[in-house]
């Protein structure tokens, strides 16, 4: 047990938290994008995976970064499209494009993996590119705060800048201004000329890359190469950070970093021989754990002002009765 709450008070956990957090600070803002143009839509997953397999095969047979890199976006927002079409066009249930989707991202990367490479559970047999790390100048030679900001995967500092990119677009351009209207209320968005679908596509296209790059951290960074569902949830865990985080950017950042570390912990207690099967469940559990509390919280909230509304509702019936 001393060895996990050393590991735990170290700089390399708070590396293994940045590490773990990446994917899903990069899901949940396009997430987020989505949440605010009014559209629910949970298959994030299946892009995630799309784009992880999409990006290996892309850069094993080009050898080029960059054609992987388009590779694994361009299927990502495929799937985004493809959720687009079936509930903005056509109208289809939501949940059940998403689940649909998901089914496919899942059983159709293998069988396009087997295709491509004839292997079955993972792209060992061929050879993908690997996003570089960075080492920051001048910051990377300070003692322990060079350790903890510097060495890292390029994606990692993606998904940290993409935090302050998605708060410009929502709070301070145009589009961020049509998307929140949209969201809030699209019959009035649509009065003042603002066309809802095209707007929620524009989400839903930003969200497919966002989650691409996600889903190419997952096999092309923080492991070298595609295996079956590898995703893990991960999708889901990006959603439920965003709700978390009230649909605003910096909160939606701490929750991913808050279910990152729970990764990190759960990877911390492989060292005393703790159950595999409890490591497997501890971060799902630290995420409805989580979406429990907060949901207890805006109902004690809720109640709390339903009684205020109804105080004040008999002290004007008692004033109306005293006059």
């Amino acid at each position: 047990m001393e060895s996990v709450l050393g590991y735990i008070f170290s700089t390399e956990f708070i590396i293994a938290i940045l590490r773990m957090s990446t994917p899903l600070i990069l899901c949940s803002m396009g997430v987020l994008l989505v949440r605010n143009s009014g559209v629910v839509c949970i298959a994030f997953e299946s892009m995630m995976l799309a784009a992880a397999l999409g990006g290996v095969l892309g850069s094993a047979y080009s050898r080029s970064l960059l054609v992987g890199l388009l590779c694994g976006i361009a299927l990502s927002v495929l799937f985004a499209m493809l959720f687009g079409f079936f509930v903005l066009v056509l109208k289809a249930n939501n949940m059940l494009v998403s689940l649909a989707l998901n089914t496919l991202g899942s059983g159709g990367t293998v069988f396009i993996l087997f295709a491509f490479t004839g292997d079955r559970g993972s792209s060992t047999s061929i050879q993908s590119l690997q996003f570089p790390t960075v080492n920051i100048p001048v910051i990377q030679d300070i003692p322990i705060l060079g350790n903890i900001l510097s060495g890292h995967n390029i994606l990692t500092y993606v998904a940290l800048v993409s935090v302050p990119v998605v708060y410009l677009i929502l709070m301070k351009s145009p589009l961020g201004l049509r998307i929140r209207a949209v969201g809030e209320n699209k019959n009035a968005a649509e009065s003042l000329g603002t066309s809802a679908m095209k707007t929620q596509f524009v989400a839903l296209f930003i969200a497919g890359i966002f989650a691409g790059l996600a889903g190419m951290y997952m096999s092309m960074a923080y492991v070298s190469a595609f295996t079956q569902d590898m995703i893990a949830g991960r999708g889901f865990i990006a959603i439920a950070a965003q709700n978390l985080g009230g649909f605003m950017p910096i909160p939606t950042l701490i929750w991913s970093l808050v279910f990152g570390a729970s990764n990190a912990i759960a990877n911390a207690f492989q060292a005393i021989n703790m159950p595999p099967e409890f490591l497997q469940m501890f971060p799902y559990f630290s995420t409805v754990l989580g979406l429990m509390l907060v949901g207890m919280s805006i109902n004690q909230q809720e109640k709390k002002k339903a009684a205020e509304i109804e105080e004040k509702s008999k002290l004007a019936d008692a004033c109306e009765g005293n006059g």
